[in-house]
C-alpha cells in the first residue's frame, strides 16, 4: 500500500483559484480533476490519497467530500472551516453529516498568508483548533519557516490535538539554507502530537534544476527530527508539476527513503498517514 498524502484537484469553471497569479504559476491555470491524477498515481504505484483544500470558502469542503466518496482513490480530506466561527464545533459535525463526510479527516487554513506570525495563538484560533481535536480530527499546517515558532507554542498548548506539517514548513531549498528552519523544525518535533509531510519540496528548490541531491539536507533533516513514525509522504499534485511530472515526485522520494528499513519506509508511505488521518 502507498499512500499520497497530500494533493489537489480544482475545477476554474466553478470557482477561481486567485492564489495562482504571475508567470510562473501559469502553467496551474486550467483544470486539474481526480481523473487527471488516477492514473499517474496507478502507473506509480499509489494505491490511495488525501484529499487537501486549496481556498478559504467554505463550499469547497462539501464538494471534496463529495468527490472522495464517489472515487476509490481519495481515502480521506483535509478541509477547510473558519476556525474563528462561534459554533465551530456545530459546523464540524454538520460537516461530517453530509454525504461523504465520514472521509473527513483534517482541517487546514492558510496560515501561511496570515500577517501576523502569531495568528494559531490567537484565542478565538485556539478555541477552533480545541473544536478540531474534540472532533477527532487532525490539523494541516500550511506555513512559512518563520511562522514554525508559533506551531511548536500551539503544539504545546493544545496536546491532544495531532498537527501535521506541510511540505517541512517550506525550507529555503532553492537558496541553500539551512537555518534557522532547521533548529524550528527539531522545536516542533519535540512535541509528540506533531508529524510532516515529505511534500513540496520539488517546488521550494529550484524547479528547473533541482535534484534529490538538493532535496537530501532537509529530508535528512526531519527524518532525524520526527523519524520515520511521523512522516509521511506527499506529492503535492498538480502544484509539483510546476517542477516535475507525478512520477518523478514519487522515484525522488522513494529515492531519498532508500536507506530505511521496509518498515520505515513503510510508515512513510502508507503507516503515519493511515494512523494519523485514520483512513
Amino acid at each position: 500500500m502507498t499512500v499520497d498524502a497530500h494533493h489537489h484537484v480544482w475545477d476554474l469553471s466553478v470557482r477561481d483559484q486567485d492564489w495562482i497569479k504571475g508567470p510562473e504559476l501559469r502553467p496551474l491555470r486550467r483544470n486539474f480533476s481526480l481523473a487527471d491524477l488516477e492514473p499517474e498515481a496507478s502507473a506509480a504505484g499509489v494505491d490511495r490519497t488525501v484529499l487537501v483544500q486549496t481556498v478559504t470558502v467554505a463550499e469547497e469542503t462539501p464538494e471534496f467530500l463529495a468527490l472522495a466518496a464517489g472515487h476509490d482513490l481519495v481515502a480521506g480530506v483535509v478541509g477547510w472551516t473558519d476556525l474563528t466561527r462561534p459554533d465551530i464545533a456545530d459546523e464540524l459535525a454538520r460537516l461530517r453529516a453530509l454525504p461523504g463526510g465520514t472521509f473527513l479527516k483534517g482541517i487546514r487554513h492558510q496560515v501561511q498568508s496570515e500577517p501576523d506570525p502569531a495568528w494559531l495563538l490567537r484565542q478565538d484560533v485556539r478555541r477552533g483548533l480545541a473544536a478540531v481535536a474534540a472532533a477527532g480530527l487532525a490539523y494541516d499546517l500550511v506555513v512559512l519557516p518563520h511562522q514554525l515558532p508559533a506551531c511548536a507554542e500551539a503544539a504545546a498548548l493544545l496536546p491532544h490535538l495531532t498537527f501535521v506539517l506541510d511540505h517541512l514548513g517550506k525550507p529555503p531549498i532553492a537558496a541553500g539554507e539551512h537555518e534557522p528552519w532547521a533548529s524550528a523544525l527539531h522545536a516542533l518535533a519535540a512535541h509528540p502530537n506533531t508529524v510532516a509531510k515529505l511534500s513540496g519540496l520539488v517546488t521550494e528548490a529550484d524547479p528547473a534544476t533541482w535534484t534529490t541531491a538538493d532535496l537530501r539536507p532537509y529530508t535528512d533533516t526531519a527524518l532525524e527530527a520526527f523519524g520515520p513514525d511521523r512522516l509521511m509522504f506527499g506529492s503535492d499534485w498538480p502544484v509539483c508539476t510546476l517542477a516535475a511530472p507525478y512520477a518523478r515526485v514519487v522515484d525522488a522520494a522513494r529515492a531519498l527513503t532508500a536507506e530505511l528499513s521496509d518498515h520505515e519506509r513503510a510508515s512513510v508511505f502508507a503507516g503515519t498517514a493511515t494512523r494519523v488521518y485514520g483512513l
